[in-house]
Protein backbone atom coordinates (compact mmCIF):
# COMPACT_ATOMS: atom_id res chain seq x y z
CA UNK A 1 0.00 0.00 0.00
CA UNK A 2 1.55 3.38 -0.83
CA UNK A 3 2.04 5.77 1.93
CA UNK A 4 0.23 9.14 1.18
CA UNK A 5 2.13 12.13 2.35
CA UNK A 6 0.70 14.09 5.28
CA UNK A 7 1.72 17.63 6.88
CA UNK A 8 4.53 19.71 5.23
CA UNK A 9 5.40 16.29 3.29
CA UNK A 10 1.84 16.88 1.17
CA UNK A 11 2.50 20.28 0.54
CA UNK A 12 5.89 20.18 -0.82
CA UNK A 13 4.50 17.11 -3.01
CA UNK A 14 1.48 18.97 -4.22
CA UNK A 15 3.40 22.81 -4.71
CA UNK A 16 6.93 22.34 -4.75
CA UNK A 17 7.44 24.38 -7.75
CA UNK A 18 5.12 27.25 -7.24
CA UNK A 19 5.21 31.16 -5.62
CA UNK A 20 3.54 33.39 -3.72
CA UNK A 21 3.57 36.69 -5.03
CA UNK A 22 3.57 38.82 -1.39
CA UNK A 23 0.89 41.24 -2.41
CA UNK A 24 -1.53 42.97 1.00
CA UNK A 25 -3.92 40.38 0.52
CA UNK A 26 -1.12 37.34 1.26
CA UNK A 27 0.90 38.67 3.13
CA UNK A 28 -2.11 39.22 6.06
CA UNK A 29 -3.43 35.85 4.89
CA UNK A 30 -0.03 34.14 5.50
CA UNK A 31 -0.15 36.09 8.74
CA UNK A 32 3.36 37.81 8.29
CA UNK A 33 4.51 40.47 10.72
CA UNK A 34 5.95 42.89 8.39
CA UNK A 35 7.71 44.54 11.00
CA UNK A 36 9.83 41.48 12.37
CA UNK A 37 11.13 40.66 8.63
CA UNK A 38 14.67 40.80 8.77
CA UNK A 39 18.16 39.70 6.82
CA UNK A 40 21.03 39.31 8.68
CA UNK A 41 24.19 39.70 6.44
CA UNK A 42 27.10 39.17 8.33
CA UNK A 43 27.23 41.73 11.38
CA UNK A 44 23.91 43.75 9.81
CA UNK A 45 20.44 43.47 10.13
CA UNK A 46 18.60 44.68 7.49
CA UNK A 47 14.86 45.11 7.89
CA UNK A 48 13.27 43.67 4.49
CA UNK A 49 9.61 43.02 2.65
CA UNK A 50 8.54 39.73 1.01
CA UNK A 51 8.44 40.12 -2.40
CA UNK A 52 7.54 36.49 -3.09
CA UNK A 53 7.53 33.21 -1.10
CA UNK A 54 8.90 30.02 -2.66
CA UNK A 55 9.42 26.54 -0.45
CA UNK A 56 12.69 26.74 -1.66
CA UNK A 57 13.72 30.72 -2.69
CA UNK A 58 12.14 33.43 -1.71
CA UNK A 59 13.05 37.25 -2.37
CA UNK A 60 12.82 40.05 -0.16
CA UNK A 61 12.82 43.95 -0.88
CA UNK A 62 14.99 45.97 1.33
CA UNK A 63 15.33 50.30 1.24
CA UNK A 64 19.03 50.39 0.20
CA UNK A 65 21.11 53.41 -1.82
CA UNK A 66 23.50 52.41 -4.25
CA UNK A 67 26.13 52.70 -2.62
CA UNK A 68 24.75 49.94 -0.05
CA UNK A 69 23.87 47.59 -3.20
CA UNK A 70 27.33 47.55 -3.83
CA UNK A 71 28.41 46.58 -0.92
CA UNK A 72 26.38 43.93 0.08
CA UNK A 73 26.83 42.26 -3.39
CA UNK A 74 30.09 41.34 -1.94
CA UNK A 75 27.94 38.77 -0.23
CA UNK A 76 26.38 36.75 -3.20
CA UNK A 77 26.77 33.41 -2.79
CA UNK A 78 27.14 33.42 1.05
CA UNK A 79 25.55 32.26 3.87
CA UNK A 80 23.03 34.72 5.55
CA UNK A 81 20.10 34.37 8.23
CA UNK A 82 16.73 35.23 7.32
CA UNK A 83 14.01 35.98 10.68
CA UNK A 84 10.32 36.40 9.94
CA UNK A 85 7.13 36.28 12.71
CA UNK A 86 3.98 34.81 12.14
CA UNK A 87 0.96 35.91 13.64
CA UNK A 88 -2.11 32.99 14.03
CA UNK A 89 -5.08 33.27 15.60
CA UNK A 90 -4.69 29.49 16.26
CA UNK A 91 -1.72 30.55 18.54
CA UNK A 92 -0.99 32.63 21.66
CA UNK A 93 2.11 34.02 21.07
CA UNK A 94 3.66 34.90 17.46
CA UNK A 95 5.59 31.97 15.46
CA UNK A 96 8.82 33.11 15.04
CA UNK A 97 11.14 31.37 12.23
CA UNK A 98 15.20 31.91 12.00
CA UNK A 99 16.16 29.82 8.49
CA UNK A 100 19.85 29.72 7.19
CA UNK A 101 19.69 30.76 4.06
CA UNK A 102 22.51 31.45 0.52
CA UNK A 103 22.19 34.66 -0.93
CA UNK A 104 22.32 34.32 -4.51
CA UNK A 105 21.41 37.98 -6.09
CA UNK A 106 21.26 41.38 -5.17
CA UNK A 107 19.96 44.11 -7.08
CA UNK A 108 18.07 47.04 -7.68
CA UNK A 109 14.25 46.46 -8.40
CA UNK A 110 13.31 47.91 -11.72
CA UNK A 111 12.04 51.95 -12.13
CA UNK A 112 12.42 51.73 -8.17
CA UNK A 113 15.03 53.78 -7.22
CA UNK A 114 16.75 52.63 -3.61
CA UNK A 115 14.56 49.72 -3.60
CA UNK A 116 17.06 46.38 -3.38
CA UNK A 117 15.93 42.59 -4.27
CA UNK A 118 17.48 40.25 -2.62
CA UNK A 119 16.88 36.29 -3.32
CA UNK A 120 17.48 33.88 -0.99
CA UNK A 121 17.70 30.13 -1.31
CA UNK A 122 16.82 28.02 1.85
CA UNK A 123 19.63 25.76 3.14
CA UNK A 124 16.57 23.51 5.37
CA UNK A 125 13.03 24.94 5.07
CA UNK A 126 10.89 24.73 8.23
CA UNK A 127 8.03 22.55 8.39
CA UNK A 128 5.88 25.60 9.78
CA UNK A 129 7.00 27.55 6.83
CA UNK A 130 5.95 24.83 4.47
CA UNK A 131 2.46 24.66 5.78
CA UNK A 132 2.04 28.01 6.06
CA UNK A 133 2.52 28.37 2.44
CA UNK A 134 1.13 25.29 1.22
CA UNK A 135 -2.66 26.26 3.77
CA UNK A 136 -2.00 29.33 1.63
CA UNK A 137 -1.58 27.78 -1.70
CA UNK A 138 -4.42 25.63 -0.93
CA UNK A 139 -6.94 27.79 -0.20
CA UNK A 140 -6.04 29.74 -3.28
CA UNK A 141 -6.59 26.61 -5.60
CA UNK A 142 -10.68 26.33 -4.22
CA UNK A 143 -10.96 30.22 -4.68
CA UNK A 144 -9.75 29.52 -7.83
CA UNK A 145 -12.62 26.67 -8.37
CA UNK A 146 -14.86 28.94 -6.86
CA UNK A 147 -13.83 31.83 -9.47
CA UNK A 148 -16.05 30.04 -11.91
CA UNK A 149 -19.07 28.78 -10.29
CA UNK A 150 -19.22 32.47 -8.80
CA UNK A 151 -18.95 33.94 -12.63
CA UNK A 152 -22.04 32.75 -13.63
CA UNK A 153 -24.67 35.12 -12.29
CA UNK A 154 -24.31 38.45 -11.68
CA UNK A 155 -24.94 40.55 -8.81
CA UNK A 156 -27.11 43.38 -9.29
CA UNK A 157 -25.57 46.47 -6.89
CA UNK A 158 -28.38 48.22 -4.99
CA UNK A 159 -28.17 49.67 -1.41
CA UNK A 160 -29.20 46.09 -0.64
CA UNK A 161 -26.82 43.96 -2.14
CA UNK A 162 -23.78 46.48 -1.55
CA UNK A 163 -24.57 46.18 2.55
CA UNK A 164 -24.45 42.30 2.02
CA UNK A 165 -21.50 42.53 0.02
CA UNK A 166 -20.04 45.00 2.33
CA UNK A 167 -19.35 47.62 -0.93
CA UNK A 168 -18.26 50.78 0.35
CA UNK A 169 -20.04 52.40 -3.10
CA UNK A 170 -17.01 53.41 -4.10
CA UNK A 171 -14.74 52.05 -7.53
CA UNK A 172 -12.24 53.51 -9.80
CA UNK A 173 -11.16 52.54 -13.34
CA UNK A 174 -7.64 53.14 -14.72
CA UNK A 175 -6.03 52.73 -17.88
CA UNK A 176 -2.29 51.93 -18.49
CA UNK A 177 -0.10 54.79 -17.50
CA UNK A 178 -3.75 57.11 -17.40
CA UNK A 179 -5.57 58.90 -14.05
CA UNK A 180 -8.22 57.40 -12.04
CA UNK A 181 -11.31 58.05 -12.55
CA UNK A 182 -15.06 57.21 -10.37
CA UNK A 183 -17.10 54.37 -11.91
CA UNK A 184 -20.39 53.41 -10.79
CA UNK A 185 -21.11 49.69 -10.50
CA UNK A 186 -23.88 48.05 -12.26
CA UNK A 187 -23.64 44.40 -11.85
CA UNK A 188 -20.25 42.29 -10.80
CA UNK A 189 -19.72 38.59 -10.78
CA UNK A 190 -16.11 36.82 -9.94
CA UNK A 191 -15.37 37.03 -14.02
CA UNK A 192 -17.27 40.30 -15.12
CA UNK A 193 -18.35 43.95 -14.07
CA UNK A 194 -20.85 46.70 -15.93
CA UNK A 195 -20.12 50.08 -14.72
CA UNK A 196 -21.36 53.75 -15.38
CA UNK A 197 -19.85 57.00 -16.59
CA UNK A 198 -20.76 60.24 -16.41
CA UNK A 199 -21.62 61.82 -19.87
CA UNK A 200 -18.11 63.49 -20.44
CA UNK A 201 -16.42 59.94 -20.48
CA UNK A 202 -14.99 58.36 -23.47
CA UNK A 203 -15.84 55.03 -24.82
CA UNK A 204 -12.93 52.60 -24.24
CA UNK A 205 -12.13 50.26 -27.60
CA UNK A 206 -12.71 46.77 -26.91
CA UNK A 207 -9.80 44.72 -25.90
CA UNK A 208 -8.59 47.71 -23.37
CA UNK A 209 -6.47 46.58 -20.78
CA UNK A 210 -7.49 48.36 -17.62
CA UNK A 211 -7.52 48.11 -13.93
CA UNK A 212 -10.31 48.57 -10.87
CA UNK A 213 -9.90 49.95 -7.50
CA UNK A 214 -13.39 48.69 -5.82
CA UNK A 215 -13.53 49.30 -2.12
CA UNK A 216 -15.25 46.70 0.44
CA UNK A 217 -15.04 46.93 4.15
CA UNK A 218 -13.08 43.83 3.93
CA UNK A 219 -10.79 44.28 1.38
CA UNK A 220 -9.73 47.26 -1.30
CA UNK A 221 -9.49 45.05 -4.44
CA UNK A 222 -7.48 45.86 -7.18
CA UNK A 223 -8.26 44.02 -10.30
CA UNK A 224 -7.36 43.71 -13.78
CA UNK A 225 -9.59 43.72 -16.63
CA UNK A 226 -10.33 43.75 -20.54
CA UNK A 227 -12.97 45.72 -21.67
CA UNK A 228 -15.44 43.84 -23.81
CA UNK A 229 -18.00 46.16 -24.84
CA UNK A 230 -18.23 50.08 -24.31
CA UNK A 231 -21.58 51.87 -25.38
CA UNK A 232 -23.45 55.38 -25.08
CA UNK A 233 -26.82 55.52 -23.35
CA UNK A 234 -29.94 57.56 -24.52
CA UNK A 235 -28.94 60.07 -21.87
CA UNK A 236 -25.08 60.29 -22.67
CA UNK A 237 -24.00 58.18 -19.92
CA UNK A 238 -21.82 55.19 -21.14
CA UNK A 239 -22.36 52.26 -19.92
CA UNK A 240 -18.65 49.42 -20.01
CA UNK A 241 -18.54 45.93 -19.44
CA UNK A 242 -15.26 44.10 -18.62
CA UNK A 243 -14.23 40.88 -18.67
CA UNK A 244 -12.08 40.25 -15.06
CA UNK A 245 -9.04 38.23 -14.11
CA UNK A 246 -8.99 35.48 -11.28
CA UNK A 247 -9.13 37.89 -7.70
CA UNK A 248 -8.65 35.89 -4.47
CA UNK A 249 -9.85 38.69 -2.31
CA UNK A 250 -12.88 39.55 -4.83
CA UNK A 251 -13.69 35.55 -4.98
CA UNK A 252 -13.77 35.11 -1.24
CA UNK A 253 -15.81 38.40 -0.71
CA UNK A 254 -18.50 37.04 -3.27
CA UNK A 255 -17.92 33.43 -1.48
CA UNK A 256 -19.09 35.57 1.85
CA UNK A 257 -22.05 37.39 -0.20
CA UNK A 258 -23.58 33.92 -1.24
CA UNK A 259 -23.68 32.38 2.19
CA UNK A 260 -25.27 35.59 3.68
CA UNK A 261 -27.99 35.75 0.77
CA UNK A 262 -28.75 32.24 1.32
CA UNK A 263 -29.03 32.38 5.11
CA UNK A 264 -30.59 35.20 5.04
CA UNK A 265 -33.68 33.95 2.74
CA UNK A 266 -33.88 30.84 4.97
CA UNK A 267 -34.91 32.96 7.70
CA UNK A 268 -38.42 32.51 9.19
CA UNK A 269 -40.56 35.22 8.48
Amino acid sequence: MTNVPTGAAQYLVRFADQHVACSQYALTRLGVDRSRCFLKIDEYMILCAPFQFGFKRSIFLASLSKQELTFFQRFTNGIIGLSMEFVSPNRQEPLKLFIRCTLSAVGQMKGRENVGLLVVDFKNTPDDFVVILGSHLEHVDRLKTQFEDYGKTNIHVTPDTAKLLGYNMYATITEVNGPGRRIQVFSINAQSIEHLEGAGAELRPEGTAVAYQLFFRRYRVSVAGTIVSSERLPTGIVKTRSKLEFSPELVEILDDYWFRNRAQKNQPN
